[in-house]
């Protein structure tokens, strides 16, 4: 395990805030204060409300999955029944696609709209040079399929997400047929990969595309450009959960109960 190189068409509004590296050291290690549950809602919530508040009249959106995902739609919402907003989403699961259903969000598909103007998804990590962790809910390869096709990403997330240095689980998508097999060359990877078990149902967590999902364990994660790569050649994997490729057409939204903050391309640490 030693000695990995993997261990150790339109404009959103402008808006120029803290950028993470700057961040005080408590906000970027802020899983270790005490947040309540009532206090991340309510900075998902206003996160979601920013991000639906970008959304043009007549464009074509990505919905992504997660919980800040799913104020957005909300707020979303709201604003076609009240300002008459005219726009579709791609959704990126089926939970998406039956929240944004309920919601009155029209849908469409990216065969019939394979270039959108704008997706908004969450994120699980997020280190200072936008390089994300995401699909700890089983969505990663929608969520990267959709996100290339958007000519802007918008990432929604609580300031708990923003960290130094990406680590932990990092999920990857395999087909059943060579789960094994890309289980063995993922070892060679510095992490200890384990088949997600399902929660209400007996077996494996079978993704929206019909495959498992194995959550690898990496201690830190030194170069996540490199590492996404060498998952991407494994026979046998679909997708990783790593996001290293969207930084230049990235805006995150850390939420806040009480200001966002709005970090764009040009904050990124070289």
């Amino acid at each position: 395990m030693t000695g990995s190189p993997f261990m150790g068409s339109k404009e959103i509004p402008p808006a120029r805030v803290l950028t993470s590296f700057n961040y005080p050291r408590h906000r970027i290690l802020s899983s270790s204060m005490a947040v309540t549950a009532e206090e991340i809602a309510s900075a998902k919530r206003a996160a979601g409300y920013l991000a639906a508040d970008m959304v043009e009249d007549g464009t074509v959106i990505g919905l992504g999955t997660g919980s800040t995902v799913f104020y957005m739609i909300e707020h979303l919402s709201g604003r076609i029944r009240e300002e008459g907003l005219s726009i579709a989403g791609v959704p990126t699961s089926y939970q998406t696609a039956m929240r944004a259903r309920e919601y009155g969000v029209p849908l469409t598909t990216l065969d019939d709209n394979p270039v959108l103007d704008l997706a908004i998804d969450g994120a699980d990590q997020i280190d200072p040079q936008f390089r994300m962790i995401k699909g700890r809910g089983a969505a990663l390869t929608r969520e990267k399929c959709v996100a290339a096709a958007a000519f802007r990403f918008v990432v929604v997330a609580d300031e708990a997400k923003i960290v130094p240095r990406l680590s932990g689980i990092v999920p990857v998508e395999t087909i059943p047929f060579a789960t094994k097999t890309a289980m063995a060359q993922l070892r060679g990877l510095s992490c200890r990969p384990f088949i997600r078990e399902a929660v209400k149902k007996d077996g494996p967590v079978i993704t929206d595309n019909g495959n498992f999902i194995v959550d690898c364990h990496f201690d830190e994660i030194a170069d996540p450009a490199a590492l996404e790569e060498a998952m991407a050649i494994i026979p046998g994997v679909v997708e990783s959960g790593l996001f290293t490729r969207f930084s230049r057409n990235t805006t995150i939204i850390i939420g806040n109960e009480k200001k966002c903050k709005v970090l764009t391309s040009a904050d990124v640490v070289p």
